[in-house]
């Protein structure tokens, strides 16, 4: 992960810790989600679990806690910053049984039938070649394994993504036409259960799961946005493009304020296939 050059640089390590301050808001909105997942790609005691493009690795430990001292999760991810983060959790959780890999799940350096289940929260939408990665999944699992994965529904359907991406790209001016928003990449009917179904896998089925993405108010929205969710793209804009695209995100996210703060809602798609 890395920033643009006209409007500020992120590096490995700043990305990594504002992904570590954000554990807290991620787990009020995808918590319920993840053990979902986990529940779907049959995570159990004993088992030993591969988590594709772990990013800072919450789903990991909650699946190192549902295979217990007896099971084993490996954790992998192309950002060893990342990864990091994922290890020193497990050490502060007392977690044994959880090791961190950098790998590229388009090619993964792991032998064949080696997992009884695979889970990836938010990295498959991100990876350039979804079935290339997943005929690599279904390689390294084992026969009746299973694979789950949760990415975002369509972008009218996750505002609080969706609304500061459109700003972003329109206030620089940037492409609109040649990619659409990698967290939407596989948001549109029928896309996940084509592209397991390409990879190999059966009895295939998407789940919509809701959530909400909340704050205590617009102001905290706009600043953790600031930390996560447009950084890259934000990053190829101006100083005075960003001032503005940050003025309009606000105004545009004040839809979304209400007696609690600021409060909108946020549809998860989980697809689970088995080998």
């Amino acid at each position: 992960m890395s920033g643009g050059e006209k409007g500020g640089t992120w590096g490995p390590r700043d990305v990594a810790e504002a992904w570590d301050r954000g554990a807290v808001v991620r787990a009020q909105a995808f918590g319920a989600a993840t053990e979902r997942m986990l529940e779907l790609a049959n995570v159990r005691r004993g088992a030993r679990v591969l988590d594709i493009a772990a990013g800072a690795g919450d789903q990991t430990l909650m699946a190192a806690l549902r295979v217990g001292p007896t099971g084993y999760v490996l954790a992998t991810d192309i950002a060893s910053s990342m990864l990091d983060l994922t290890a020193a959790a497990a050490r502060r959780a007392g977690l044994t049984n959880v090791d961190t890999r950098v790998m590229d799940a388009q090619s993964l350096d792991i032998d064949a039938q080696s997992f009884d289940a695979v889970v990836s929260r938010f990295g498959l939408m991100l990876i350039p070649d979804p079935n290339k990665a997943l005929t690599e999944i279904r390689r390294v699992l084992r026969d009746g394994g299973k694979v789950a994965a949760i990415v975002f529904s369509t972008p009218d359907q996750c505002p609080y993504l969706s609304i500061p991406h459109a700003i972003t790209r329109r206030v620089g001016r940037l492409a609109l036409s040649t990619e659409p928003f990698a967290e939407f990449r596989l948001s549109e009917p029928g896309v996940l259960e084509d592209v397991y179904r390409s990879a190999g896998f059966h009895d295939v089925a998407v789940y919509q799961i809701p959530t909400r993405r909340t704050f205590p108010s617009v102001a905290a929205a706009v600043e953790y946005a600031k930390a996560l969710p447009v950084r890259e793209l934000m990053a190829q804009l101006s100083e005075s493009e960003q001032r503005q695209a940050w003025a309009e995100i606000e105004v545009a996210l004040r839809q979304f304020d209400g007696p609690h703060g600021y409060d909108s809602p946020c549809m998860l798609l989980i697809a689970v296939g088995r080998k």
